[in-house]
């Protein structure tokens, strides 16, 4: 029980000196391991390195199952574990190189192991930014009917300009059907501007001018919504501090206040 403890500690717990050990060096391994995936998928690379990638890959492979099963085995609760969040991404860490024996490309399922690297909220302590991560979900919820109506407004528009060049160019520049003009479009509206289509007439490059200068101005529309409403979050957020002033007794300062407002006090 002693021992099974002390791994639970090392394997679980960040609190400890071996615990933050066990986690920077389980991060580094997964990062070399996904390296490997990523690289291997490279055919030239694949040819000239493919038995150090695959002896590289089962090294990586029977370390993560060790560690799996020592994780179930140190667990209090091991069924737990195994149905958590983490338990499943630990497993399809090392499944898919199993599988590879049996079915072709089931290797390439083991870049779920960047998943993995969510341990790293738990190494550096992240949890104290999950209050900041409320309130920009507070916000995107708040502005959700804005940017809803945003969007529908730019769909008709982008509908309206593919169906009027698409009327003005035809098939025989490029606009072949409706929808390969809505396409061309959304891809000129968001300045993205591939440049596998483009219009051929002096009315239809007059009609793509005002689409690439309406596009500049509509794309800070959603980025303004958003910044209003986290703005209000912010502030609908901040608790009063309940600390009083000594001099005047005042007790509902802002968060970040550092002096009374009603006497000047210092807080």
């Amino acid at each position: 029980m002693e021992l099974r403890k002390q791994i639970f500690v090392t394997i679980f717990g960040t609190d400890t000196r071996a615990g933050k050990t066990f986690d920077v060096i389980l991060l580094w391994m997964i990062i070399l391991s996904v390296t490997v995936v990523i690289l291997e998928s490279v055919s030239s690379l694949r040819n000239s390195y493919h038995g150090l990638f695959v002896t590289t890959e089962w090294i990586f492979t029977i370390i993560f199952s060790i560690e799996y099963l020592l994780r179930v085995y140190s667990a209090p609760k091991p069924l737990k574990y195994i149905t958590s969040f983490f338990g499943i991404i630990d497993l399809l860490a090392i499944l898919p190189t199993f599988l590879g024996l049996v079915f072709d490309q089931a290797t390439i399922l083991l870049t779920f192991r960047a998943l993995r690297l969510l341990r790293m909220f738990r190494v550096l302590k992240l949890a104290r930014y999950v209050r900041e991560a409320a309130v920009l979900m507070r916000a995107l919820q708040n502005s959700k009917h804005k940017i809803v109506v945003f969007f529908g407004a730019v769909l008709t528009m982008v509908l309206i300009l593919g169906s009027l060049l698409y009327m003005i160019e035809g098939e025989e520049n490029g606009f072949t059907s409706i929808p390969q003009s809505i396409y061309w479009a959304i891809v000129t509206i968001t300045t993205v501007g591939y440049g596998d289509i483009a219009p051929a007439t002096v009315l239809g490059k007059i009609l793509a001018s005002v689409a690439m200068l309406t596009g500049y101005s509509i794309i800070a529309v959603p980025t303004g919504i958003i910044s209003v409403e986290i703005g209000r979050a912010v502030k609908s957020n901040r608790k009063p501090v309940t600390e009083q002033c000594s001099k005047c007794g005042f007790d509902s300062h802002d968060q970040d206040a550092g002096y009374c407002k009603i006497c000047g006090e210092k807080l």
